[in-house]
Formats: structure tokens, C-alpha cells, sequence
């Protein structure tokens, strides 16, 4: 059994906030347990749009003075500084990769789009992040990326391929969305007249929950998630009133769950069912 001061965890994601937004609570848990958790990200967000109640930096968008990316590098930073996070790295450094927007768009043919770049090139460099944090356990997303963003695609793949050879790595997780549990947290939010519209149900990606092979309980940590969620200011807005949401540029209204969701996609299933390293 791996003592908790020895446990290394590693969260590989696309953007800054995809952090928070998926496995903050998560990130927050391990953290306060004692274990080391490290947190890749491959873009600085670049294509990102800008909340509509911060007008004064609609400018730096990628249309204008294209400097969000560097903006969001400080939210990022008081994001996992509010999670706890031990380590944090940008993959290949900072501002190598770039944010490659949604699938058709423009920003997919920039020389430095992530999706644009060698998938072997970004598999390496991952790679050399693994062999110097030695994590035990790596979490990213599933094979549509949560919700098909490109970006996040590469991200899974080329996690998939550098973990795959890195030896200390035991179980690989993808972070996904229970079915049962996001529609039962929009059924909440329309019963609590939220200040953003809610989605339909079918409208959230979500996971079969006979496909989930991991649950836990984050209920204690969702403070430390809200606090990394609005250092985020940019992206999204927070409403903490009896029931947590957020809302992310499009204004529609998301629940924030007491649990998060995970796929063991490699690795022992033994002991999995409620703890990353449980059974390891």
C-alpha cells in the first residue's frame, strides 16, 4: 500500500480552468490527504472568449491584441494555489502550444495549434514530465474529450501514449460526467430559479453511469473548488447561493456536484471503486 506521503498524482489537461472545471474537487482532496499532485497543461487558452461583465478585456482576445493567454496564466496560477496543487507545468513550456479553438475554425491552422503539432513531439514531452514527477497515477480525459474539443482529443491521446511507457504509472483515469448525477443537479437548479438559463438535459455530455468505475466523494472540498473556479474570472462566473453553479461564456448554468466521476482506463481495477490509489 502506498503511504499517503508518498502518493503522486498527475492531472494532464487542454486549457487553464479545464482544472478546475473537471477534477478541482478531486485535485483538492488529494492535496489535503498529504499526496503530491502535479498539473500539466497544454495551452494557455488562448481562443477563449471573456465574460460579458468584463467589457475592458474584450480587447485582449485573440482578435484583438491576442493577449488573453498571458492573462490567464495568473488565473491559473491562483487556481491551483487554491487547490493545493504541488507542481504545475506547461507542456513543452510555457507558450509552446497554442489553443487550437473549436474544429473548423481558423485558429486550428496556426503554426504553434496544438492539434497542428506532432503528436509523438507532444507524447515526449509529456513524457519527460512523467519520468520527472514519478506519479503513480495520471488522470485526463476520455476519448471525445469530455465534450469533443480538439484540444482536448490530443490532450487524451497523447496522454494515453505517454503513460502507457512510463514506468511508475499504475493506473490511468479519464475524469467524466455521470449521467444520473448531472441531470439530477440541473432538475436542482431549475427548482432553485438560477440567474443563468439551464441547459436540457441531453444538451451536457455525460457518461453512462454503468460506464463509471470510479466515484468519490468531494463534498468537503467543494469550497476549495469554488475558490479555484473564480480565480477563473475571465472564463466563467460563480454562484454560490444554497446551490454551487457556474457558468462559463455561454451563460448557461452548470451543477457542481458533491462527487466526482472517473473511467480506470489502465491499471488495477481492485480497490478503485472510491479512491485513485485505493488497493495500490
Amino acid at each position: 500500500m502506498i503511504s499517503p506521503v508518498s502518493r503522486r498524482l498527475l492531472f494532464v489537461h487542454a486549457h487553464p480552468d479545464d482544472e478546475s472545471i473537471t477534477t478541482g474537487a478531486t485535485i483538492a482532496r488529494y492535496a489535503a490527504e498529504g499526496a503530491e499532485v502535479a498539473v500539466v497543461t497544454c495551452t494557455l487558452g488562448e481562443e477563449g472568449e471573456v465574460m460579458a461583465g468584463l467589457h475592458e478585456l474584450e480587447g485582449l482576445r485573440a482578435h484583438g491584441a491576442d493577449q488573453l493567454g498571458g492573462y490567464r496564466v495568473a488565473e491559473l496560477k491562483a487556481a491551483c494555489a487554491a487547490l493545493g496543487v504541488s507542481r504545475h507545468r506547461y507542456l513543452g513550456g510555457i507558450g509552446r502550444w497554442r489553443d487550437s479553438g473549436m474544429a473548423g475554425t481558423p485558429s486550428a491552422s496556426h503554426p504553434r495549434a496544438f492539434t497542428g503539432g506532432s503528436a509523438g513531439e507532444q507524447a515526449a514531452q509529456l513524457a519527460e514530465i512523467l519520468d520527472e514527477f514519478q506519479p503513480q497515477v495520471v488522470v485526463t480525459y476520455d476519448a471525445f474529450g469530455g465534450y469533443g474539443h480538439p484540444d482536448h482529443v490530443r490532450a487524451h491521446e497523447i496522454t494515453m501514449a505517454a503513460a502507457s511507457r512510463a514506468k511508475p504509472v499504475e493506473r490511468v483515469f479519464h475524469t467524466v460526467a455521470s449521467r444520473n448525477a448531472v441531470r439530477t443537479g440541473l432538475t436542482a437548479l431549475r427548482a432553485h430559479d438560477p440567474i443563468f438559463d439551464v441547459p436540457a438535459d441531453d444538451e451536457v455530455p455525460t457518461t453512462p453511469d454503468e460506464e463509471i468505475t470510479t466515484v468519490l466523494d468531494v463534498a468537503a472540498y467543494v469550497p476549495a473548488k469554488l475558490a479555484a473556479l473564480r480565480a477563473h474570472a475571465t472564463q466563467l462566473a460563480v454562484v454560490d447561493d444554497g446551490v454551487p453553479y457556474f457558468a462559463l461564456t455561454n451563460e448557461l448554468a452548470q451543477p457542481i456536484l458533491a462527487k466526482d466521476y472517473f473511467v480506470l482506463a489502465h491499471g488495477p481495477a481492485e480497490g478503485a471503486a472510491d479512491d485513485l490509489f485505493g488497493g495500490l
